[in-house]
């Protein structure tokens, strides 16, 4: 098959292409910065704006042809009325392309995967969100964007659709992680806020099984509609908090009250609520197709991406 990934060019997109061009298939890459050559391998890179058709356009036509849409700018950012019309103008725009694109083709794509968000469903508290859980109106930055992200799929031309709402996504040597680890190893390593806010996490690792399920390339077949890729068990922030202190072994863990994490986003120019909101949620799609995790507890996923240090 060839699967085009729309942004493909960050973490998620290198750990899905390495696993797509491993099982021999054909991998094309969007993306307003093409890399030089040596450092493709053996994925293509196309440029596009991510906003209107042009020569990428011809990289649909053909019969297998699949699109992993991953495109928008990253989220760690201050919730200023501009950041959140630029977070979802750049997931509007770019999908609007792929879906205006997809409706000249002769023959629909084989199949979509779209990612979106579980923070769709904003700060949830104690609910326990699946596919079912509806949308409620919620934090601008969460369920706005996240929501009109998933609208501007609507009309795409393709023989079968998956929407993933994705929770936090666990692999070594990103920045999410390496900040969490970096306050872990200096001792400030406690919960955050109550601690009680719940984490909706997954292992790259399964993510992109996952998407390869979601791509009829592997795994049960998952129905067409949305799917909760996170881990089937959420953790409290205070949980996750000691897993990583125990990870870098920290003994100490000193909390983050909510509002010296207030100070800290405006300092780092990120958002609070990204520390300080949470949500429970799990996917009943996948629990009865018979998916199966990998890395189904947090303590098991961080001990194979960050293998424990001597206590300290």
């Amino acid at each position: 098959m060839k699967v085009i990934i729309a942004g493909g060019s960050g973490t998620l997109g290198r750990a899905l292409s390495e696993a797509l061009t491993a099982a021999g298939h054909e991998v094309v890459v969007l993306t307003r910065s093409p890399r030089p050559e040596r450092e493709r391998g053996m994925v293509r890179d196309v440029r596009w704006d991510a906003r209107t058709a042009g020569g990428w356009t011809a990289e649909l036509a053909g019969g297998e042809v699949a699109i992993v849409n991953l495109a928008g700018r990253l989220v760690d950012a201050r919730p200023t009325p501009a950041t959140i019309a630029d977070l979802t103008r750049s997931r509007v725009e770019a999908t609007r392309a792929l879906v205006t694109a997809s409706r000249d083709l002769d023959r629909p794509l084989r199949r979509w995967v779209q990612a979106s968000t579980t923070a769709i469903w904003s700060d949830a508290g104690e609910e326990r969100l699946d596919e079912s859980s509806p949308i409620p109106i919620g934090l601008p930055q969460m369920t706005g964007v996240a929501e009109q992200w998933e609208r501007a799929l609507d009309g795409a031309h393709s023989d079968h659709t998956a929407i993933l709402r994705t929770g936090v996504v666990l692999e070594a040597n990103t920045p999410a992680l390496d900040r969490l680890l970096l306050l872990a190893e200096l001792g400030l390593g406690g919960p955050v806020g109550t601690g009680r806010q719940w984490v909706s996490w997954i292992h790259v690792r399964d993510w992109v099984r996952i998407v390869l399920t979601a791509l009829g390339l592997e795994g049960p077949e998952l129905p067409a509609g949305v799917v909760v890729a996170s881990a089937p068990h959420p953790v409290r922030n205070a949980e996750l908090m000691r897993i990583l202190r125990r990870a870098v072994g920290q003994r100490i863990g000193l909390p983050t009250p909510a509002p010296v994490l207030r100070l800290g986003a405006l300092l780092l120019r990120t958002d609070p609520a990204l520390g300080l909101t949470g949500r429970h949620a799990t996917s009943s799609v996948l629990d009865r197709t018979g998916f199966r995790f990998e890395h189904p507890h947090l303590e098991g996923a961080v001990r194979d991406l960050l293998p424990p240090r001597p206590s300290r």
